[in-house]
């Protein structure tokens, strides 16, 4: 066999690998539960190996090995059948080949081909004022999902395997879809229950967005290992004893944070890797006995675990009796360990653990088994019929939309009640108004108020679970442009959204007779040329926002507009604002840090600058490039710092950002062509501003030795402080000028050599 192998040509090998992995792909379908359509699916793979005969990935392998992966992904990691695996291997025939969807049809039947269309990218025209390519598809892919769930599950899959295979891509775009996987696909992947997908998906984006702190946490994971594993052996000896007692069959796994939950915690709470405390977590996972119910075995194992360990009193979690959103059911306990350590334990059943990791998937197979009604397909049913929701109002701009569904995709949940006593499950944060929106529209349109607990208080009032809500309204009551700054959920934004938009269309043509009577009345004859010269004049970013501002007296027309039209005035400096797609003049969703800038980086417009810029190749930022760089206030990136470049749409303004700033992320995930790898060489010449928070004990000349701290540091200057002092502790933060983050890093390290300094950290 060795020696026929040898004679074998490349393209001969090749043909063995592809036929090889079709086989595994047959073998993991044929050990399903599913009705055996092993012809189809056999066709499918002839059909679109055929199509892409000749092409290949960017890694060199035959293309056609890329749909056989994603069909094995869709089959043995969420469970899906030959439709979805027949989809799975023609998803990019259509888009990539000449075969169009009526071939699909005619050959594999409209449910086959209506999937692979909506699978299919968009790939060009231009779709409203603020284009996105990366939004429209995205927003085409909803709309046939919201008809066939399996269209998401199979985009899922393919992005899993892209993901897998990043490494051959080139840097901005290893960047741009690391930044779409988190901002979209990961979350939706959790939303809908496959925690394992949305886990690995978090990890790889990570891993290719900061290597360097990817590795640093494995290796940090690594080094504690052995210690963990003490841990955990001491604290379910006396666990499992009990367990035996109750003569149940279990298993009882070590639950570790994966790599980016925990960089997303050191992120957010400002700590370090070795701050994190709940790194370990125990799950519990049993078989339930005959004719014993799942739930009353959960509270009888937390009966039993409380005889044990001391409980902590406000991190009980009942997703057993009230599943979240996306049907995960669990009881999770913390109990503090004879090391004196809070431990969280997660007991569920079997059932609950494989609809925990597979979803949807899981949903389908124990529903086959049994025609009892379950609340988490009532849960996952609603969340689809929300989607439909959203997608059937006047939805114009798909940048909009594709923020409102990323409210949808919450993690974190409360419960509250109805007057009548129905269980409602809301995001944490969620307010009475978002309550009255989830009920029915006319009660959010007409909301003035709640009572929260028979307590009166605003619509805007952040709810808390287990409150009882009752909504007030009043027939006069208009929706408020504000209120889209206090609600949280898709479902209300989309609503409030649609009234201000017949709003705004009403005070648009109210603006456009305002401006063709101005207009006549100078000798003017109106036209969009005209429109837009004078949109750009007043710094609006649309037509549409401008005329609404005329109609709103926000702007007022004068001699100077008809100067600047008839050339004899300085005319309109485009603003920033103008500039960044998604940042609009009063544009709720921007973030806070870009809305309040003032002056700290003046914009630099640089047509032949950014000219010059090749987007496939890494970009270098020396003394000489970044004079023509404009630096994020929005995340303040410094020399050292993982940053990635954005060209504006207009491609005037080259801006560097942290690669996890909010505003980046957005940016890759909507405007992913535009993003430009970039790596620091900068030699020490050019000064940052950054943020350092301190914290410690309020004592005599601490400020003192802070500013010596500072000080002894050559260059380096205190642009600014705010500091806070109360019973005895005090709060700083310090804006600085340094070089790069290693600066930044000694800079903290020399502050906590201060004695009555607790905590020094950038932010």
């Amino acid at each position: 066999m060795a020696e026929i192998e040898k004679t074998l040509t490349g393209e001969e090998l090749e043909e063995q690998q592809v036929y090889q992995s079709f086989r595994k792909l047959l073998d993991a379908y044929l050990a399903s539960n599913h009705r055996k359509k092993v012809d189809i699916i056999t066709r499918a793979f002839n059909f679109a190996k055929q199509a892409h005969k000749g092409a290949r990935r960017r890694s060199g392998e035959p293309y056609i090995m890329h749909p056989i992966a994603v069909a094995r992904i869709a089959c043995e990691e969420i469970g899906l059948g030959s439709t979805s695996i027949c989809a799975a291997l023609l998803h990019d025939v259509v888009e990539d080949t000449e075969y169009t969807f009526e071939d699909i049809q005619n050959l594999f039947g409209i449910k086959i081909a209506t999937i692979v269309e909506g699978l299919t990218k968009i790939s060009g025209g231009i779709f409203g004022e603020r284009a996105s390519l990366q939004a429209e598809t995205f927003k085409k892919l909803l709309l046939t999902m919201s008809e066939d769930i399996r269209v998401i599950l199979i985009k899922i899959s393919d992005r899993l395997h892209n993901m897998r295979t990043l490494s051959s891509m080139r840097p901005n775009k290893q960047y741009k879809i690391a930044g779409e996987t988190l901002y979209i696909y990961a979350p939706i992947a959790g939303r809908l229950g496959l925690n394992t997908i949305k886990t690995e998906l978090e990890d790889l984006s990570f891993k290719y967005e900061h290597p360097d702190d990817y590795e640093l946490i494995q290796n940090k994971l690594a080094a504690t290992q052995a210690e963990r594993d003490v841990v955990f052996r001491e604290f379910i000896k006396p666990i499992t004893t009990a367990l035996d007692r109750l003569g149940l069959v279990y298993t009882v796994d070590a639950r570790i944070k994966t790599p980016y939950s925990i960089w997303k915690k050191m992120q957010d709470k400002h700590v370090t890797f070795e701050e994190i405390f709940d790194i370990l977590a125990t799950r519990i996972i049993f078989e339930p006995k005959e004719g014993e119910d799942e739930v009353n075995t959960c509270f009888n194992i937390y009966v039993a675990l409380t005889k044990i360990y001391k409980l902590h009193p406000d991190r009980t979690r009942d997703w057993v009796n009230h599943p979240k959103a996306n049907g995960y059911q669990a009881l999770h306990v913390t109990l503090m360990s004879n090391r004196g350590e809070w431990i969280e334990v997660q007991i569920r059943s079997r059932r609950m653990q494989d609809i925990a990791e597979q979803g949807v998937a899981a949903h389908w197979k124990y529903k086959a088994q049994t025609e009892e009604h379950n609340v988490s397909d009532e849960k996952m049913d609603g969340w689809i019929h929300t989607i439909k929701e959203i997608l059937d109002d006047p939805q114009p701009d798909s940048l909009d939309l594709l923020d409102t569904i990323k409210l949808n995709l919450y993690a974190s949940e409360i419960i509250v009640f109805t007057p009548k006593g129905e269980i409602k499950t809301m995001p944490a944060g969620a307010t009475a108004l978002d309550f009255a929106f989830s009920i029915h529209s006319f009660l959010g349109t007409n909301c003035i108020g709640a009572k929260v607990n028979h307590r009166l208080v605003p619509a805007t009032e952040p709810l808390n679970s287990g409150d009882q809500v009752e909504i007030l309204t009043a027939r006069t009551q208009q929706v408020k442009r504000e209120w889209l700054d206090y609600v949280t959920t898709a479902k209300a934004r989309s609503k409030i959204q649609a009234c201000l938009r017949k709003f705004d269309r009403e005070k648009q043509v109210e603006g456009e007779r305002l401006l063709r009577n101005f207009l006549t009345q100078k000798g003017i004859e109106y036209n969009t040329t005209i429109l837009d010269k004078l949109r750009v004049f007043h710094q609006r970013a649309t037509a549409g926002k401008f005329l609404l501002d005329v109609a709103m007296g926000i702007i007022a027309l004068g001699d100077d507009d008809i100067s600047y039209l008839k050339g004899q005035g300085k005319g309109g400096k485009i603003s920033w604002r103008s500039l960044i797609p998604f940042v609009k003049s009063g544009d709720n969703h921007a973030p806070q840090a870009l809305l309040d800038r003032k002056d700290a980086h003046s914009v630099v417009n640089d047509d032949a600058f950014i000219s010059k810029i090749d987007r496939k190749k890494i970009f270098c930022i020396d003394e000489l490039t970044i004079e023509h760089c404009n630096v994020a206030t929005c995340c303040h990136p410094i020399p050292g710092d993982d940053a990635l470049g954005y060209i504006d749409e207009a491609e005037h303004i080259f801006t560097l950002h942290k690669r996890e700033c909010e505003v980046a992320t957005k940016l890759k995930s909507q405007f992913g062509n535009n993003i430009v790898a970039v790596k620091w060489a900068m030699q020490r010449g050019h000064l940052f501003e950054t943020t350092i928070h301190v914290e410690g004990a309020d004592k005599k000349g601490t400020l003192f030795h802070i500013a010596e701290s500072i000080f002894k540091r050559s260059g380096l200057n205190i642009k600014g402080m705010n500091i806070h002092a109360d019973k005895g502790f005090f709060h700083a933060d310090l804006t600085v000028l340094v070089h790069d983050v290693r600066e930044v890093s000694t800079l903290c390290t020399d502050l906590l050599k201060i004695e009555a300094i607790l905590k020094a950290i950038r932010v």
